[in-house]
């Protein structure tokens, strides 16, 4: 069965301040740390990152010092995250049956949680890693508490995230068509009716989003490499 990964990374950066997916980390962009499980593992067939389109051909030229055989594509993205997403979708090989999609800002993903939500999709139409609350929950709305949410029922959802084809394609094109947003592809998948299983992520598998995160992935770079 051939799997397409596809690294979603086409954010100008604005809240960061810059390019976070292209800022140095040990000497190489972000994005190079996050494909090389991709890379190394042996169920992925194939990774096509998608970036925005002033940064593809730089990244095209870097990546091709990449020592492997396997098909890494760089394509530019869009608008939207579903909007990349679907150029990522384009791109691929036309006899993937999964595609696994997995945040370009997420550089501490293992081949062993790739594998785990690519074996945890097997009878879904998908699966997600995720981690359970360790935290209270609240809803708020303004400055009032509406009410707290039981704990042991929320899970913070993760990426690699992995997809039958078929239902991704459909999920994305609704998406696109009815100007529907989603903050994971598992999100849109959920609303039109598909079922999504899910397994347990890792606490160290970060997404950088801000500043602070920054901080913690270099010292979770800098343990990991000790």
């Amino acid at each position: 069965m051939k799997i397409t990964a596809i690294i979603p990374a086409a954010g100008g950066g604005e809240r960061f301040g810059e390019k976070k997916q292209l800022k140095l980390l040990n000497g190489r962009p972000l994005i190079f740390h996050t494909i090389q499980p991709f890379i190394k593992s042996e169920l992925i067939n194939e990774i096509i990152v998608v970036l925005p389109k002033d940064d593809v051909n730089q990244m095209a030229r870097e990546l091709k010092s990449t020592l492997t055989s396997k098909k890494i594509k760089v394509v530019p993205g869009g608008e939207t995250r579903q909007q990349s997403v679907n150029n990522g979708l384009i791109n691929s090989d036309k006899e993937s049956e999964l595609i696994c999609i997995h945040d370009g800002v997420r550089p501490f993903v293992t081949s062993t949680l790739i594998q785990k939500v690519i074996k945890a999709s097997v009878g879904h139409d998908g699966a997600i890693l995720a981690l359970p609350s360790s935290d209270t929950i609240k809803k708020v709305m303004e400055d009032q508490i509406l009410e707290t949410l039981p704990r042991e029922t929320i899970w913070r959802a993760q990426t690699p995230q992995v997809f039958q084809k078929p239902a991704l394609e459909e999920a994305i094109q609704i998406a696109i068509d009815e100007n529907l947003e989603g903050t994971d592809e598992a999100s849109i998948l959920e609303k039109i009716g598909y079922q999504i299983g899910f397994i347990e992520g890792s606490p160290l598998n970060i997404k950088i989003t801000t500043k602070e995160d920054w901080i913690f992935a270099k010292a979770i770079y800098k343990d990991l490499n000790d």
